[in-house]
């Protein structure tokens, strides 16, 4: 009995160490998804949105990076055991690679398209200095990750928030057009949403106000525009909005 407590006694031990080292990498993994973001909000006044683009690719890697090593913790384990541990992590990666998707084709990235990027392949270090004609015999270890429905739509909901700042920089920087696709594409996103309505993850419903919250904003922000954008200077548009979000917050007892 006493040497199956300590058997049991161990692999708890072993469960929790390798909980709190996905914890840890999970954190990581936010904070770099969150440098990311910063660096794409850049890209309505840089003079040259590629090289920001690259960049951010760059930093993506990088994140990318951090999830296989959470894809290697999770080998032969069930994940689900350890999602509340990384799915933070997660969700702030995918709100990372649906910006930067956004920007490049402005569209919304596919799950399918997410998971295909976090499937990872390790090559053995001589076999890889071999020709080209000996590929066949290259040994391939693959891990992969699998971001889960449910994170998949968390990330795309705080998405949303990040579109409205975008929509509010670019008429700081005189951009009137920008503001009206945001608004389109976010009125796709939310009725998509309001399909899922209750009968999805409690997470997901709570969502949903902060998602009509901005997807308000940013319909507000296009009103004013069609309306008044005629005689307000370029250059006080941005503090027109801002006044305006902050009405609109304070009726909804957000501040």
């Amino acid at each position: 009995m006493t040497l199956s407590f300590k058997a049991f006694q161990v692999e708890l031990d072993t469960k929790h160490d390798k909980y709190e080292r996905l914890v840890k990498l999970s954190r990581d993994i936010t904070i770099e998804s969150k440098r990311v973001i910063f660096l794409l909000h850049r890209i309505t006044s840089a003079p040259n949105g590629e090289e920001i683009l690259m960049e951010s690719e760059t930093k993506l890697d990088l994140v990318r990076q951090k999830i296989k090593q959470v894809a290697q913790e999770l080998m032969g384990e069930d994940m689900y055991q350890f999602h509340r541990a990384i799915s933070p992590g997660l969700q702030e990666y995918v709100e990372a690679v649906s910006f930067q998707y956004f920007i490049k084709t402005r569209s919304l990235v596919s799950i399918e398209e997410i998971n295909r990027q976090l499937i990872f392949s390790e090559e053995d270090k001589e076999e890889e200095a071999k020709p080209s004609s000996d590929c066949h015999n290259k040994q391939h270890n693959t891990s992969s990750l699998k971001v889960t429905p449910v994170d998949y739509l968390l990330g795309v909901a705080d998405l949303t928030g990040e579109l409205m700042r975008m929509c509010i920089n670019s008429v700081g920087n005189g951009d009137i057009d920008t503001p009206f696709e945001l608004s389109q594409f976010l009125r796709q996103i939310y009725d998509g949403f309001s399909y899922i309505g209750n009968t999805g993850p409690y997470e997901v419903s709570k969502k949903l106000y902060t998602l009509k919250q901005s997807l308000a904003k940013v319909e507000n922000a296009c009103y004013t525009l069609k309306v008044r954008g005629s005689e307000i200077p370029k250059h006080m548009l941005a503090d027109v909005f801002s006044s305006k979000t902050e009405i609109i917050d304070q009726e909804d007892g957000l501040s």
